[in-house]
């Protein structure tokens, strides 16, 4: 059995389906589950009731915490250490190994323009140092109580039925809707982001990998060093529309946060996009020898999927 808890993100479907290559059993743990595979099984419930967590780890040789939580500061500081506090408990008590799928928001601000699996963890956000508090968790739990674990994370990502991904929110979405696409604060500096069909078919793999666990991985994501302005473009020329954009500036978002709680977490984050944002995935890609998608195939995949869309 090999558990996912979070099930209904962005990479939970693509993450059932590569599952399934290494077992033929998946659970599927959330609010609201459902089936992806048809042998799936559903267990509905709350994270952060740490008997439901036991509950759904019982049993299972690894679990993978995909989770995601409202894009709130607060909402963050609040849940993400008691889930992973009852995550860890329920991997030690059952004997479970753990895979948590992680993003760059405990980085250091000056290891943006280039991130690897040794970059410095020294996160300048509410949100970032929420997320290293998660991984001195993880690291603690090893260390002194003898849990398995790895680290795989991603850049920002895209892909279809993305409903959080960068570019299908702030670009496809429009490009659909015949309107301009956005760009937050510089579309002139490269954005690296990871394909989610990539991102789970490494999950998988990693997290049936014995020799994997016990280290950091940046899932696969294409070496091309694109700016906001290629991908746009890229996007235009796949949906035959021109390359229409918008700027958030700094100042345009400090302005939409007084009206939308939304644009006003993301204004601490700007850092990430007023300076080039690239992401190393050579460590996965040479111990396992698989390529991450091309951007412009990754795109016409997304833009082929109706569910890449949000209506």
């Amino acid at each position: 059995m090999q558990t996912i808890l979070g099930a209904g993100g962005d990479i939970g479907k693509f993450l059932a389906t590569a599952l399934r290559v290494y077992t033929d059993q998946v659970r599927l743990v959330g609010r609201n589950p459902r089936k992806v595979n048809e042998e799936d099984e559903l267990l509905a419930g709350d994270l952060l009731d740490a008997g439901f967590v036991s509950q759904a780890v019982k049993g299972s040789e690894v679990a993978y915490l995909t989770v995601g939580l409202p894009y709130k500061a607060s909402v963050w500081e609040q849940q993400w250490p008691r889930i992973m506090e009852n995550v860890i408990a329920a991997c030690l008590q059952h004997h479970c190994k753990l895979v948590f799928f992680d993003n760059v928001y405990a980085y250091a601000k000056t290891a943006i323009p280039f991130m690897d699996e040794a970059s410095r963890i020294d996160p300048p956000s509410r949100k970032g140092r929420v997320r290293a508090q998660l991984l001195q968790k993880l690291a603690a739990a090893a260390e002194t109580r003898g849990l398995q674990y790895l680290i795989a994370r991603s850049a920002d990502f895209y892909g279809p039925g993305a409903r959080n991904g960068i570019l299908n929110l702030l670009v496809l979405n429009n490009f659909k809707k015949r309107r301009s696409a956005n760009w937050q604060t510089d579309a002139h500096k490269i954005h690296s982001l990871t394909y989610t069909p990539d991102a789970a078919k490494a999950t998988a793999l990693l997290g049936n990998t014995e020799t994997a666990y016990g280290q950091i991985w940046h899932l696969p994501t294409s070496e091309e060093r694109l700016t906001g302005q290629q991908l746009i473009e890229l996007a235009a020329q796949e949906m035959q529309v021109k390359p229409r954009y918008f700027i958030l500036s700094p100042l345009l978002l400090a302005i939409g946060g007084l009206f939308s709680g939304t644009i006003r977490e993301l204004r601490e984050m700007q850092y990430q996009n007023n300076q080039e944002y690239y992401f190393d995935s050579s460590k996965f890609i040479k111990t396992f020898g698989i390529q991450p998608t091309a951007y412009r195939e990754g795109i016409r995949q997304t833009i082929s999927s109706d569910a890449g869309f949000t209506q």
